[in-house]
């Protein structure tokens, strides 16, 4: 089935089921208004969070399959890191001790939706933090080469058997509660969006997951431009 069906697919069916939970809120609000009962609020009240959980579920469903147009503009890349690192240590205040920064960048220009990046590394953070990870900090570098903007994320990875030929384009293959193999597909996605590339390699002998994403960068303008 080609993916463009799939999205609709996805897509169509979240746009319902989130029209019926909907209907199912404001028929238990109504409820609720009707009822003086405070063990009958108290379960209206538990059946209207659930509702709301499921809602927030589709919304981000739906948000995963989407098509990815960048709003792009210009961010200086140390700036861009900078920012980046503030939203990991905020997303991830009670791990962020067990990140270890290597940056080293020199002048350069980097052409991106800040949004959608920070959907990117945020995604690249939690999965390192949740999926089988060993002892051991990640570890996170950022470097310009070759006209590039490359970040890195090292992962202890003791026990390793994924492919990484197909990295992040492999969409619904792990699937568990809540979480249907989408974040790697999106991440890819956006990355290439904006003319950049994902790559993921296993180093067996130093039990090391690696993560990059390579950006193209442009030269800052001379300042009597």
């Amino acid at each position: 089935m080609p993916w463009s069906d799939t999205v609709r697919f996805v897509r169509q069916l979240s746009h319902d089921l989130r029209n019926d939970l909907n209907a199912i809120e404001l028929r238990s609000a109504y409820i609720g208004e009707l009822t003086q009962d405070q063990e009958l609020t108290s379960e209206i009240k538990r059946l209207r969070e659930v509702v709301s959980d499921m809602n927030s579920t589709l919304q981000l469903l739906s948000s995963a399959v989407g098509e990815v147009a960048p709003n792009v503009i210009t961010y200086p890349a140390g700036e861009f890191l900078a920012d980046m690192r503030t939203q990991i240590e905020r997303n991830f205040s009670k791990e962020n001790q067990e990140i270890t920064w290597d940056v080293q960048l020199q002048n350069g220009i980097l052409n991106i939706d800040p949004q959608l990046f920070q959907e990117v590394f945020v995604e690249l953070f939690a999965n390192a933090f949740q999926h089988d990870r060993a002892k051991g900090p990640l570890v996170a570098t950022a470097r310009i080469s070759d006209g590039q903007f490359l970040f890195s994320l090292h992962e202890p990875k003791a026990v390793f058997s994924s492919e990484t030929q197909n990295w992040g384009r492999e969409p619904f293959r792990n699937i568990r509660q809540r979480h249907y193999g989408l974040g790697l597909n999106r991440v890819r996605a956006i990355i290439e969006a904006h003319g950049g590339e994902l790559q993921a390699q296993h180093d067996p002998k130093t039990a090391t997951l690696i993560s990059t994403v390579a950006l193209p960068i442009s030269s800052p303008r001379p300042e009597n431009a």
